[in-house]
């Protein structure tokens, strides 16, 4: 992982995503803190399928029944690892309060990209979905662990197992307190740091590497 030598402002820092080298902007969020943003969205269809495939051969011997992943990035995940998995059903966790998620099972959460708290919700015509079935939960990027650690609630509130959490990218380490022991559970591609600010530049913290 290295990180280019260009202004402040136009810094990136590369990371090999299991043999998929791509370079992440660094984003501030305060003055003096930031992380590397990948917007999984905006890096194609073949990356997809890429990330999709890595994290199937990581999960396959779990032998899940379903995947669960959160709007909005974790969407392209959940479709590409159960397509990889050879699964149809994948549920989705929203965010937004459709009209037909009125009674839906919701969970309180925080992200570091997002201002304020969110919610998620899980649509209760899913739950048949879930219920007394073995379950990966998967998103794009685990920082704070708050999204997952929803995602993983409502799974098991609806009668799911969770056997495992796959992210294409973990990154620093709260995630690892805010999960506990279900941080056991996780498997990824790649990690990324975060970053503080000195003489003009964006340096990666020691303390966030894993």
């Amino acid at each position: 992982m290295t990180m280019t030598d260009t202004s402040s402002a136009d810094q990136t820092w590369s990371v090999d995503v299991a043999g998929l080298k791509i370079d992440l902007p660094i984003v501030p969020i305060t003055p003096d803190f930031a992380i590397s943003l990948m917007m999984v969205i905006d890096l194609g269809v073949r990356f997809g399928e890429h990330v999709g495939r890595q994290l199937a051969k990581k999960l396959a011997h779990l032998e899940p029944d379903v995947v669960v992943g959160a709007a909005t990035l974790g969407i392209p995940v959940a479709i590409e690892v159960s397509r990889a998995l050879r699964l149809d059903d994948y549920v989705i966790l929203q965010k937004s309060p459709k009209i037909h998620l009125g009674d839906a099972l919701v969970q309180t959460i925080t992200s570091i990209t997002s201002k304020g708290d969110q919610k998620l919700l899980l649509d209760r015509r899913a739950i048949p979905l879930l219920q007394g079935k073995r379950v990966v939960v998967v998103d794009d990027v685990v920082a704070s662990g708050s999204s997952l650690k929803g995602s993983i609630d409502l799974v098991r509130k609806a009668g799911g197992e969770v056997v495992g959490i796959a992210v294409i990218l973990t990154e620093a380490r709260d995630w690892q307190e805010k999960l506990g022991s279900d941080a056991s559970l996780i498997h990824s591609l790649a990690h990324i740091p975060q970053f503080s600010h000195d003489n003009g530049r964006w340096h990666p913290m020691e303390e966030t590497f894993l």
